[in-house]
Formats: C-alpha cells, structure tokens, sequence
C-alpha cells in the first residue's frame, strides 16, 4: 500500500474534472437532495436527545422531583457517554461499510432511540432499588481485595442511588447507538454525491445538529413542567420511527435506486471509475497521514463543539442567572446562526471550486478562514451583556460547523468511498477520547477557579488554528490514498 504522491493529486485536478463533467452531464435531477434531507432529519433527531441532558441538569439536581445529580455525577455521566460513543465510532465504522449505509444507519436509530427511552425508566422504583443493591454489594465485594479496603470511592459507590447508576447506563447504551450517525451519514454523501458538492450537502444535514439543539429547549421545557423530566426523554422516540420507515422506503445505493434518472447518476459519478466493492482494513488505514490529518483534526477540535453542547446552558446560567424557561431565545439565535454557518461552510469551498480553484486550496482556505472565525470567543469573559456574549458564542459555533463540514469532507476528498465510513469513525473516535479527558479537565477547572469559564474559552478560540497548522502539515496536497 502506497500513497500517491509523485504523480499530481487528484484533488489538484478536481475543478478540470469537475468542469468537463458539468459542460457534458446534466444534474438531472434532485433525488440526492431527498437523501440529504433524510440525513438532515436523523441529525437533527441525534442531536434533540443528545441536548435534553445539558437542559435538564438543574431539574435532575433536584432531589426530589428529579435523581439527586450532582456536580459530580453530572461530569462522569458526560464522560461515560463520550466513551460510548468512543466506542461505538469503533465499531460502527467498520460495521456500516459491512452491511451498507441502508441497514448500518437504521440499525444506529433503533439503539439510540431505545436508550433515550429508557431514560425515562430511570425513576421506577423496583430498578432503581436493585441497581443501588448492585452498586452496594459490587463495593462490598471490592472492599476484600487487597489495596483497596479503605479506598474512599468505593464508599461513593455503595452510596450512589439507582437512579444515578441507571442514568448513566442509559446514556452508554445511547452513544453508543448515537455514534453511528456521522460515519453512516458521510458514507452516504460519499455515495449519493459528487465531489464537488459534498461539502455543500455535509453542511446541510451537518446544521440539523443545530436544528435539533434549537428545538430541544423549547420542547423540554415544555415537557419538563407540563408532564415530567420523563416524557421529554420519549418525545423524539416518535419521531425515529416514521425516519425510519421514510429511510427504508427511499433509501438505496444509487447504483441500485429505481427512482434516480441515468443522467443523475452519471452525475454522481462525474464519469469516476468504479471502485471494488471489498473493505479497506483499518490496518491499512491507520498508518496513512491522512488519516492522522482527519483523526488529530477531530481529537483537537471535537471537545470544543462539546463543550458548548454540554456547559453552554451552565454557563448562561452561572453568568447572567438565565432559567430552562429564559434559555430558548438565546439558544434559538445561538443554533440558528449556527445553521447558517454550517450551510456557508459548504458552500464557500463549492464556489471557490467553481471558480478554478483545486480541491486543496479551496477546502483549507475556507478552513483557514473559519479558524480565525472563531478566535473572537476568547473574549467572551469580557462581556458584559448577555446579547454580546450570544454575539461571540454565535459567531464561534458557526465557524465550528463551517470548519466541521469541511473536516468530514476532507474523508472523501482523500479516501475511495468503501473506506470513508471506517476513516470517520477512527477521526470521531478520536474526538470522543479527547472530549472525555477534556470534560473531566472542565470539571477541574470550574471547580478550583468557582465557575470561571475563562480558561476554557481561551482554549477554544486558539484550537482551530493549531489543528489547520496540523492538518496542512499531515496533508500538504490532501492526496488520494491509493491501495496497491
């Protein structure tokens, strides 16, 4: 296995190609948009459940009405989702390029969509109870082995409630299942679109991440004081089945779709030869640079979109006294402009294509711009109205999807189409490593500094710039891999 690095890339090509296919084949037509929006949908619906925990953190710190979380509890919680999910990029990457996107990404749904569920199961009695005995008895049995008799947590252990043990069994069970969505999404618009409009079409189902986290505030609050913490863990369940039946009625390989025209699919190809259908081993992928371009992207820049997604609310809260209630407008205008920049992020890099520019040049410029985008948001400490510290998360947030639906694209950019789903599931991997020490180093710093966020945003206004430097180091011409 080699790299092709002597003969010119075919991304330096790109926009020749890109042209001399546009002048002689049509689009015709726009079924791949349908694709799109059905992975706009799942996005959406992935990030709606993933956003309820962060909202409803306050109401699940009640001891009463919710499960007694602490600060604590609230922080490893985080981090057992993030290994989840960790690990479930592990798995579902190679699983997806087995069995095809079809099959893969339902299969992710219906697991992600049982553990948010069962969430809601969190509060009946009987489980609880017996997840409690199970925690006691577990330290009791510790407690015999050597070293560890007087270890402090395992008094922590035998005292933690059910409730709080059977939370964050749910929330593994679901990144594990929410794991799958990127990989299947991206090895989709591997398949359904053509190099030139990858970006555009990331961009687009990337923003349901947005959609999705401006909706959950105004549906779990709604729910929260209408009916119970509960109900707002089964809302989106609803939802994940009529995706799924719409998925299974019109999604197939393009190859293989009876309602795509002769002339869309030779769009989609761009008159590209046909690849083997065989799996790339991640043997043969680890070792690239591109993949380690993709993978340190994702592991430098990763903790910060997280950071916002899980202590953003905290943070409003602990800074300008903003209640679940008061939250939606902010987040609405924060998520929104967020969708806005994840469209721009797709679309800039398309146009400069458009304009002669290669592959290259085009997708980390636009990164490059993106990066200083976000610099800003170091300042937010200084802020002294609540609207210009939305201003700045705004702006970063939206340069964070522009910059991610670029960074997903680089995949198919470097990578033949039956790898890309292995390639992003060993970046995001990466990604959710990296946010479980980087939220746990959260935690830390919150706590010594009594909620000074400033820190944090220091480190997420300069990472941006470190990762383009990296990844331009790794991928100078983002070459294609070639498999001998």
């Amino acid at each position: 296995m080699r790299v092709q690095t002597s003969a010119p890339s075919q991304n330096e090509q790109a926009p020749r190609v890109a042209a001399d296919a546009g002048s002689v084949i049509s689009p015709g037509g726009g079924y791949r948009w349908k694709i799109c929006a059905l992975l706009f949908f799942a996005t959406t619906l992935n990030y709606m459940d993933r956003q309820v925990l962060a909202l409803l953190k306050p109401a699940l710190q009640d001891p009463i009405r919710g499960i007694g979380l602490t600060e604590v509890q609230f922080a490893a919680i985080v981090s057992i989702f993030s290994a989840a999910y960790a690990l479930g990029l592990l798995l579902s990457g190679g699983f997806i390029d087995k069995v095809g996107t079809r099959i893969g990404y339902a299969v992710a749904v219906v697991i992600w969509t049982i553990a948010s569920m069962s969430h809601s199961l969190v509060g009946y009695a009987p489980a609880t109870s017996a997840l409690h005995a199970l925690a006691t008895d577990a330290a009791s049995l510790l407690r015999h082995v050597p070293g560890l008799g007087s270890a402090s947590w395992l008094n922590s252990m035998a005292n933690l409630s059910g409730a709080v043990i059977g939370f964050g069994i749910a929330r593994f069970v679901l990144g594990l299942g929410e794991a799958g969505n990127f990989p299947a999404a991206i090895k989709a618009v591997a398949e359904w679109f053509p190099s030139k409009e990858r970006a555009l079409a990331t961009g687009i189902f990337n923003s349901g991440t947005n959609i999705g986290a401006t909706l959950a505030p105004f549906a779990v609050g709604f729910l929260l004081y209408h009916l119970g913490w509960q109900y707002a863990f089964l809302a989106t369940s609803v939802f994940a089945m009529i995706w799924l039946v719409l998925w299974f009625a019109l999604y197939r390989n393009p190859t293989e779709h009876p309602r795509i025209s002769h002339e869309e699919l030779a769009y989609i190809n761009g008159g590209a030869t046909t690849q083997p259908a065989s799996k790339i081993a991640w043997s043969r992928l680890i070792p690239h640079r591109q993949t380690w371009a993709f993978l340190l992207g994702k592991i430098i820049t990763d903790p910060i979109w997280w950071f916002y997604l899980y202590w953003l609310p905290g943070f409003l809260n602990a800074r300008f006294g903003l209640s679940i209630t008061k939250m939606g407008l902010p987040l609405l205008v924060i998520y929104n402009v967020c969708t806005i920049g994840s469209i721009f992020g797709g679309w800039l890099p398309a146009k400069l294509i458009s304009l002669g520019w290669t592959v290259n040049r085009a997708r980390k410029s636009a990164m490059l711009l993106y990066a200083v985008a976000i610099t800003p948001i170091m300042f937010v400490g200084k802020a002294h109205t609540l609207w210009q510290a939305v201003a700045l998360i705004s702006l970063a947030t939206a340069a964070h999807q522009a910059w991610s639906a670029n960074l997903f694209t680089l995949v198919s950019d470097m990578f033949p189409r039956r790898a890309v789903a292995s390639v992003v599931g060993i970046g995001a991997c990466g990604g959710s490593i990296s946010m479980m020490f980087f939220g746990l180093f959260i935690g830390f710093v919150l706590q010594i500094t009594h909620g000074n966020y400033v820190p944090v945003f220091l480190l997420a206004g300069s990472a941006y710039l470190v990762a383009i430097t990296v990844i331009h180091l790794l991928a100078p011409k983002l070459a294609p891999v070639a498999v001998d």
